[in-house]
């Protein structure tokens, strides 16, 4: 079994909404970046969604975000799970990231957008359950991993329009 740690978040301190996914799949630990897969499509839907070329650099893609005012981040700092799919987490040894202190930190996130069904699931079940959070808003988005091919990546960037609504 491989015992995962996940990323910093992604933002400053202005941020009005908060992408969460779980935790980081192989390829993103591998490469240290958010969402590396190649046939992921968040990259190219947070593209799409703010009207910019394909941008290479991971450095890049990390600015474009926080200059939209956009926070990503997981929802886990770690947990066991051998592989990339979130039905492999030990919940056993979930350790999730912590939100109290990054939600005070970033009074001006307003809304949050979990990045497929498990990110929504681990909140709920590892952060609300011990917060009190009435002011967010919570939208559950179709999973951009590749894994989750149910969707194409067309179908999916029609439910991740609900983005802009936030970043205008």
């Amino acid at each position: 079994m491989s015992y995962n740690q996940g990323f910093p978040p992604v933002c400053r301190k202005d941020a009005k909404i908060l992408i969460l996914g779980s935790m980081p799949g192989q390829k993103s630990l591998e490469e240290n970046q958010y969402y590396a897969h190649p046939r992921n499509a968040f990259w190219p839907i947070m593209f799409q969604l703010l009207n910019v070329e394909s941008i290479k650099s991971y450095a890049q893609r990390k600015r474009l975000l926080i200059e939209n005012q956009i926070a990503l981040w997981d929802v886990l700092k770690a947990a066991y799970r051998p592989g990339s799919l979130d039905a492999n987490i030990d919940y056993s040894t979930i350790e999730a990231n912590d939100f109290k202190t990054f939600l005070h930190k970033h009074k001006q996130i307003k809304a949050v957008f979990f990045n497929g069904g498990e990110a929504e699931k681990l909140f709920k079940r590892y952060v609300l359950k011990g917060m009190k959070i009435t002011y967010l808003e919570y939208h559950r988005l179709p999973s951009t991993s590749p894994a989750h091919a149910a969707m194409s990546e067309k179908q999916k960037m029609m439910q991740w329009k609900n983005i802009k609504q936030f970043i205008v």
